[in-house]
């Protein structure tokens, strides 16, 4: 079949990888993206995988407020030189990461950071309801394991859609970057404030003491 250049040149924007060997990739993948980064990464020719085992211990801290003051972020993103730290294209990275935070409302960086204890809990409640569902127990199972892999992935940075390109996620923006810096990329950490979060649940705590205490 035919490759076209600009398949190619994608393909390459994505991993890092060679011409001839996204060519090749491409060619094995039936024409395929998704498939041929797969490929790549299989055959050990994708450099963004490479470099993420390099430390990245440079970087910025950068803010993004939204909604005239309603909510805002802060997000902290780290590479392995301060000469690409003040790239265009890092910061432009690092804006696009803050300004999904703040729309997509994520809990943690990536799963490993889902506590035991948060994890326990939807999967009790998910356990609970494919009950009532009166499903033999190994589809039971099935049920709670995809709801658990759906909830990880909304609940996910790495993992949830790209909010200004829902067809990849966080993490393969991350890897394109990457890709195109030449560096090692990390979101390390970030605060989302949305205003008078919380404000509500205490006003309606305050109402139920000052009933108790008519009361008594």
């Amino acid at each position: 079949m035919d490759i076209s250049a600009a398949d190619v040149r994608n393909l390459r924007e994505k991993t890092g990888a060679g011409m001839m060997d996204c060519k090749k990739a491409l060619a094995e993948s039936g024409g395929d993206l998704e498939k041929a980064v797969d490929w790549l990464r299989k055959k050990g020719l994708s450099n963004a995988d490479k470099k993420a085992s390099r430390a990245a211990a440079e970087g910025i801290v950068s803010s993004y407020i939204h909604g005239d003051g309603k909510i805002g972020v802060l997000v902290e993103v780290n590479c392995e030189t301060d000469f690409v730290a003040r790239t265009e294209d890092f910061k432009n990275f690092v804006r696009d990461v803050a300004l999904h935070i703040a729309a997509a409302n994520p809990q943690y960086v990536n799963v490993t950071e889902v506590t035991p204890e948060a994890l326990a809990r939807e999967e009790a409640i998910f356990k609970a309801q494919a009950a009532q569902t009166g499903k033999p127990a190994v589809v039971i199972e099935n049920i709670v394991k995809g709801k658990i892999s759906k909830f990880l992935n909304e609940i996910c940075l790495m993992d949830q859609p790209f909010v200004k390109d829902p067809d990849k996620t966080v993490t393969q923006y991350q890897k394109e970057t990457v890709a195109k810096l030449g560096e090692n990329i990390s979101i390390r950490r970030f605060v989302r404030m949305a205003m008078g979060e919380g404000l509500k649940k205490k006003e309606e705590n305050f109402a139920d003491e000052v009933a108790k205490a008519a009361k008594g």
